[in-house]
């Protein structure tokens, strides 16, 4: 993607508040703040021109996309692959936090931003600042999150929602913002179905959609937990259908105005979250962070004009929004259509999904493909490094039965990562746990997305993630299971007397079997055993 110079349009407001923030953070804030002014150079709009309003019709608020600056950088590359996708694939987390922050900066007429979990964390309040900033500059800003995992953020949603140009919307609201668990006391059926769809659209030009969240842990900037994840980053023909489900999504029963559920923000509200947003910024946590981002290849690419995107085929899936209410028809929804995909393999079918609970049907359907010729192997989290034993026990009860049906499985480990001094993810050490959500088959088709092969994205969640038929991608993801995972996971199989066994390989070579759940305690184990007698996979 190339994108023109913009080097003689005149600096916003906000460009020069974000410059002097930096320079109050030091010299290292300042180095990234240099290079996002200049990518911003290349990207943000010289002028507001006629942005829609808040309430504009989707209609009024698509047109104008190809005449902004990001429409014009990609008018050619566009034109020369009429009806293809370019993609890019954010395997790294500073990566998708960078293109997240500098796409919200290009941001000229609409931002339309969905998420299941957002942290008011280092990397959630900059990137709430930036939706922010994207307002300022007459931007029409929508933000619609699921309700699930907003504790803390009333406050911080409040105030980008007081914005003229900023609306903030919640999916299947808890109406008890205090105790919320008491609404599943007298609302269970409603408040059980959440959104979990991920998706960063820009002027109806560009498009992230993926399995990563809003915080910490998905962007590297934690030094507990590092999900290993992965988004695609997308311009050309899907990026209106993702758009236009987007509205499907906004306009639907289950999302309701902020200003309905949380009361609306006091006076002075905007400027408590910029002060917020200021301390966040020159604290020595987002320090260290940015001195990891000036190292991010992303950021590179935009200062020097220029991405690699692999121009392709794409297609989105995504559920009925009416799932969010449990009215939506079976036929409209990702499981069908991902089992026609997964139909398809014919020599090799991979599978990475952190929350894997296949079911009676998801065996028999894998143990097909398999039955086919294809060789089926699926990676997913080891009890060491799941964060929902419950998910886990689901699984281990299916273990067995993909095993004889001649499936592959790995478990990832919870390995530490030694602190560096210039980490290529966030900061200090921290464990790792697997997170994305993707397959590939026979080196030729991808799905990216949010959905998790289990029961709860099946039948309760709502998701969505593109197909791709990339064979870069496809061979990328092919790799991993041929080197990485080996060596990053343990390999699991049945034992002489149909015990599971566990092979870990160490870097230099050893290999060790274990005969229990390796990296777990023995209150761990008791515990997964316990939830495993426990009659609830429809809810897991």
């Amino acid at each position: 993607m190339s994108v023109p110079d913009a080097s003689t349009a005149p600096a916003a407001p906000a460009r020069g508040r974000l410059r002097a923030r930096a320079a109050a953070a030091g010299q290292r804030f300042s180095a990234l703040a240099r290079r996002l002014v200049t990518a911003g150079r290349r990207l943000r709009p010289a002028e507001h021109g006629d942005a829609p309003g808040r309430d504009a019709p989707a209609e009024a608020a698509t047109a104008g996309g190809a005449e902004t600056r990001l429409g014009r950088a990609l008018l050619a590359a566009s034109a020369f692959h009429a009806g293809q996708t370019g993609v890019l694939p954010l395997a790294e987390g500073l990566d998708a936090f960078a293109a997240r922050v500098l796409l919200a900066d290009a941001a000229e007429r609409t931002l339309d931003v969905q998420y299941y979990i957002w942290r008011a964390d280092t990397s959630g309040l900059l990137l709430l600042q930036a939706l922010h900033r994207a307002a300022d500059r007459g931007v029409r800003v929508r933000l619609l999150l699921d309700d699930n995992n907003t504790t803390g953020l009333d406050d911080c949603l409040a105030a980008l929602d007081a914005h003229p140009r900023a609306e903030v919307r919640l999916f299947n609201p808890f109406r008890q913002r205090r105790w919320r668990m008491l609404g599943y006391l007298v609302d269970f059926a409603r408040l059980n179905r959440r959104m979990h769809n991920k998706s960063f659209t820009v002027d109806d030009q560009v498009t992230i959609v993926g399995g990563r969240n809003v915080g910490d842990e998905y962007f590297d900037a934690s030094d507990e937990t590092r999900f290993v994840d992965l988004d695609v980053l997308a311009v050309g023909a899907v990026v209106p259908d993702v758009t236009a489900d987007f509205e499907r999504y906004w306009a639907c029963a289950s999302a309701h105005p902020l200003s309905a559920v949380v009361p609306v923000a006091a006076p002075g509200a905007l400027e408590a979250l910029e002060a917020r947003t200021a301390a966040v910024e020159t604290g020595p946590a987002a320090q260290d962070y940015v001195e990891a981002l000036l190292d991010s290849p992303l950021v590179a690419d935009l200062v020097a004009g220029q991405l690699a995107l692999d121009w392709t085929s794409a297609q989105l899936l995504s559920d009925d929004p009416a799932k969010g209410l449990g009215r939506a028809a079976a036929a409209t929804l990702l499981p069908r259509r991902i089992a026609e995909a997964l139909r398809g393999a014919e020599r090799e079918l991979n599978l990475v999904s952190p929350y894997f609970v296949p079911g009676r049907g998801g065996v028999a359907a894998l143990a097909s493909v398999r039955a086919g010729g294809a060789r089926v192997t699926v990676l997913t989290n080891a009890l060491e490094a799941t964060d929902v034993v419950a998910v886990h026990a689901g699984y281990a009860r299916y273990r067995r039965a993909l095993l004889r049906a001649g499936v592959r499985l790995f478990e990832m480990t919870r390995r530490v990562a030694p602190a560096n001094p210039r980490p290529r993810r966030g900061v200090g050490s921290s464990a790792s746990s697997l997170h994305a959500k993707t397959f590939s088959i026979d080196d030729r088709r991808v799905f990216v997305g949010s959905f998790n092969f289990d029961p709860r994205s099946a039948r309760l969640n709502t998701e969505m993630g593109l197909v791709i038929d990339s064979a870069p991608l496809a061979r990328r993801i092919a790799a991993l299971f041929e080197e990485p995972v080996p060596r990053e996971a343990y390999e699991v199989r049945l034992g002489r007397f149909g015990g599971l066994r566990w092979i870990e390989r160490g870097a230099d070579g050893t290999v060790r079997e274990h005969r229990h759940e390796p990296g777990s305690t023995l209150r761990r184990r008791c515990v997964l055993w316990l939830v495993s007698r426990l009659p609830v996979e429809h809810l897991l």
